[in-house]
This record gives structure tokens, sequence and C-alpha cells, in this order.
């Protein structure tokens, strides 16, 4: 098994490397891997929440020019300077393929230079900081966003109605607490912080004992595995605190399949092909899971989690695992990203 790490872990450095463009930017998949599967969607975007995990994951390694040169790259793609917000996918030149506003991305990207400031000197994306965290609190009204969608890119959330995704405020508030800690604090920023914490608190239902997906409006009461978000790495909700507890085992509960792997959530049918087909376990919540019990301090159940992936793949790891193979886009680097913190928490590597 620890040579199969060793494997896995040089194999994570190059397809960070494939994915890394000259440009800056960061593209989901390399589809022009020999292992890239025939009739998958084409993944040679860049998603700026994926590409802020596999930033993380390159501080981790001492890899510091990745992250930097994505983080010039945001500056420079389409509309950001205008509107401080990313939406939903990217080409790598930069141009928006997709109108969807998706709030966590710009959230996940503070973490990320945040995180790379605990290595590094970020002080020349002083402006980009500013610019997002200007950008996240011009799009709150105080209570929701304008209109926006999830992180799966599969529901839409009403402004009307008040509605939030719960994981989307999380990591918004953890983007706008890393631009406190990285520049000037504003007062605008502290106000959205403390706002959208406040309405994360409502997303904990009592009568079903969890946080739900989406509240206000309509509670989305399903069972959705990016909820340990909420733990790692917004550190929102505290790892030891019921609510939380309580929903990490929920999560188990509903979407572990019957042989270990965790699912986005149950009757989930995104498989990564054009046509739809039942989906399989996602190797990155099955990561995710053995932070969560990493930082907790149960590494057994943290190891049970990580082997789960390990044992099912060979180098290349892909966005899902079903019946016991690979399954959909392959490699993913946010796969790869998700193995490197992972394993950097349980101190493998």
């Amino acid at each position: 098994m620890e040579d199969k790490m060793k494997g896995i872990l040089k194999m994570s450095r190059k397809v960070i490397r494939d994915c890394s463009l000259k440009n800056g930017a960061i593209v989901a998949s390399n589809i022009y891997d020999p292992a890239y599967p025939k009739g998958v969607k084409n993944y040679y975007f860049v998603w700026p929440r994926d590409a802020a995990f596999v930033c993380v994951a390159c501080d981790m390694l001492g890899l510091k020019k990745v992250p930097e040169r994505f983080f010039d790259w945001c500056w420079k793609a389409e509309k950001f300077e205008e509107r401080g917000v990313f939406y939903m996918r990217y080409y790598p030149n930069g141009k928006m393929y997709g109108r969807q506003f998706q709030p966590d991305q710009t959230g996940s990207l503070l973490w990320a230079i945040e995180h790379h400031s605990k290595y590094w000197s970020t002080r020349k994306f002083s402006d980009l900081v500013e610019r997002a965290a200007d950008g996240i609190c011009s799009s709150w009204n105080g209570r929701c966003f304008r209109r926006c969608y999830d992180l799966w890119e599969e529901r839409a959330a009403s402004p009307r109605k008040g509605e939030n995704f719960t994981y989307s405020l999380a990591m918004c508030v953890k983007g706008l607490e890393s631009a406190i800690k990285l520049i000037e604090q504003k007062k605008e920023w502290v106000v959205c912080r403390d706002q959208m914490r406040g309405e994360i608190e409502r997303a904990y239902d009592k009568n079903f004992g969890y946080f739900v997906r989406k509240f206000n409006g309509k509670k989305d009461f399903a069972i959705d595995s990016s909820l340990l978000g909420l733990a790692w790495p917004s550190e929102v909700i505290k790892l030891n605190d019921p609510r939380m507890v309580s929903t990490v085992e929920k999560i188990i509960e509903v979407n572990e399949t019957e042989n270990g792997g965790i699912m986005r959530y149950k009757g989930d049918r995104y498989a990564g092909f054009l046509r739809r087909e039942v989906a399989g376990a996602w190797p990155i919540l099955n990561f995710w899971l053995s932070i969560y019990y990493s930082k907790s301090g149960d590494r057994e159940e943290a190891f049970k989690y990580f082997n789960w992936v390990i044992e099912r793949v060979e180098e290349k790891l892909p966005e899902q695992i079903k019946n016991g193979e690979t399954a959909s886009i392959t490699p993913l680097a946010w796969s790869h990203a998700m193995f490197i913190i992972a394993g950097k928490f349980l101190k493998l590597f």
C-alpha cells in the first residue's frame, strides 16, 4: 500500500502539472491524457473552486508557482475586475462558459490565497483579495445572494424567497474571514460575514437533526455530502459541535454505498457522460471524510475512508468510482488535490 501511495503521489504531481497551463489557468482535467475516457463531458475548463483546492494541495507540496500563476489568471478572467465574483466555469483563456453565479467559487479563491500566505507572501494579490471580498458583499442583500447555483451546478436559489445554499454561504464566510486576515479589515466585510453566519444557523433543522442543503423558502432536506465543508475548509461549525457530528453521521448513513464509497446525495444520476446514468461514489468525498476524521483525531476512520479510494484505483484518480472501478472523468485534478490534502492530514507524506 505504501508503494502504491507513492505512485499516486508522483502521478498527482504530474496531473497537476498537466492541468496547470502556461497562462496560469488550472483546468479540471487534461482531456489529452491517454486515460481520458471517450464519451464523457469535456472538462478542459477552469472551475475556480476546483482550482482553489489544487492550489492548497500545491502549497502542501511546496509548489509555489502553480497557485501564484492561477491567482494572476483570476484577475484577468472575463468580467472579474468589473464584478468581483466568479461564474460557472471558464475557458482556459478566461472567457466565461455559462453565466450561472456560484458564490462558493469566489469564497474558495480567497481561502486559497490565505492558505498560500502561510507559506509565501501574498501582498501582490491584495487587489485581487479586495475585489473578491467586495464582489461577495455586493452580491449579498443582507439575507441572501442574487440568483445563484450550488456547487454541483444543478440547483438554483431564489432571491425572491430568500433562499440560500448552506455550503455556498459557508465558503463565503470563510472567504470573507480570509480577506479580513490578509488585508485591512472593512466594516462591510465584517457585517456581511456576520449576517451570513447568522443565516447558516437557520440551516440546521432540529426535528431532523442535521444541516439542510438549501433553506428559506422551501427547505431542501436532501443529505448532501458537500455539507462536510461546514467543518472543513470553512470551519464555520466546529468539528465536535453535536449538530456537525449528527450531520456527518447522516451523510454516512444515507450516502455511503454498500461497498463504502460516498456519493454526493441519494438518487444522484450524474456520471460524467453525455447521457444520464446512475452515479458512483466520488473520491473527493471519501477524502473529505478522511480529512474530517483526521482533524477530529480519529485516525482509524480517517484511514478507512482514505484507503477505500486507494484500494480501487491505479495511479490516476477519477471523478467517480462505480462498481469497484474507476468511472467518469479520469484523471480529475480535484481528486488528486484531495488525495494530497487528506494524505498530509494523515501525515503520510
